[in-house]
């Protein structure tokens, strides 16, 4: 099994309606093994992105925000996240490592050729089923019990074994077709669907394009098609702050970025960000993130030097 370091998971760009992530295109598939240690803000933020999530929690735990409200997964805990489902990931900052197994599969891989007869019965009516947002495994879940066991035997292939990529994909398809056995009582763990998370992610594709510019809630509430006290009880609903928060967080989580991967002034990721002079930074940057942006910069620095030695 091929393991890759934590942060590659972040690497994404902004498109139009989704977060793409960098999958290869001849054989539509990543593994991950997430140490949530090497995230700079602990968390990935709020997101979206064609390919299913299907992961098992190796030690510690992480909390999924989604818009129907928050699902926790302890350890030895196993998960499916639909394709292009709104969501975003926290640890539990526990004494254990939270450590997550993750499989990054997009709905080709399963279906095959588009408009086979396997994505049109299989793949297409779970995938755009607007119900069916997550799955949560337990060991001692008597009903998901093969599913259980198909997910864990799927992070012990290793890629170096012969027919690797045969058996990836085959043992994937058991999982979904599991799934899609059991997909009357999964839909139990979903509450009823909402279009809140559509709206909202519109309005945030407008904010991760636009966020170095001056942004106000009424330039919001006409890119989501509401009103100004809609759009503030969208936010409330779906991501659970207001806003303005989510525009400042956002905003701060890039000039983490660019303190600890890049040589520009304070000064200079202050108005990159659209964080206003340098002092106005520091003081929201310290309620925010607990440290100075100097400080952040060099715990940063010194961080990355101990791992490459």
């Amino acid at each position: 099994m091929n393991m890759e370091k934590a942060n590659e998971l972040m690497k994404y760009k902004n498109i139009n309606k989704e977060e793409l992530l960098l999958i290869p295109q001849d054989f539509p598939y990543v593994m991950k093994a997430i140490d949530f240690s090497d995230f700079r803000n602990c968390f990935v933020p709020w997101h979206w992105h064609n390919e299913i999530e299907i992961f098992y929690m190796k030690s510690g735990g992480i909390e999924y925000y989604l818009p129907g409200g928050r699902v926790n997964f302890p350890a030895g805990t196993a998960g499916i996240i639909n394709s292009n489902v709104l969501h975003k990931t926290r640890p539990y900052f526990g004494m254990e490592k939270d450590i997550q197994l993750i499989h990054l599969v997009t709905p080709s891989f399963l279906a095959g050729e588009q408009g086979s007869r396997i994505e049109q019965k299989y793949i297409t009516p779970l995938v755009n089923n607007p119900q069916f947002e997550f799955v949560k495994i337990a060991p001692g879940d008597k009903k998901r019990r093969k599913l259980y066991r198909l997910i864990r035997k799927s992070f012990e292939l290793k890629d170096t074994d012969f027919g690797y990529e045969l058996k990836l994909r085959n043992i994937l398809a058991q999982i979904w077709l599991e799934m899609y056995a059991l997909s009357d009582d999964l839909w139990a763990d979903n509450k009823t669907y909402s279009n809140v998370s559509d709206k909202i992610k519109a309005v945030i594709v407008y904010i991760n394009e636009h966020y170095a510019e001056k942004i106000s809630v009424k330039q919001l509430a006409t890119v989501a098609f509401v009103s100004e006290r809609e759009c503030f009880r969208l936010f409330q609903e779906c991501l659970h702050m207001t806003p303005i928060e989510y525009i400042v967080n956002y905003r701060l989580q890039n000039a983490c970025r660019m303190l600890a991967g890049t040589q520009e002034s304070v000064t200079k990721i202050a108005q990159s960000c659209g964080l206003g002079s340098s002092s106005y930074f520091g003081k929201i940057f310290r309620e925010k993130m607990g440290c100075t942006p100097s400080q952040y910069r060099a715990k940063w620095r010194n961080s990355d030097k101990k791992r490459r030695i």
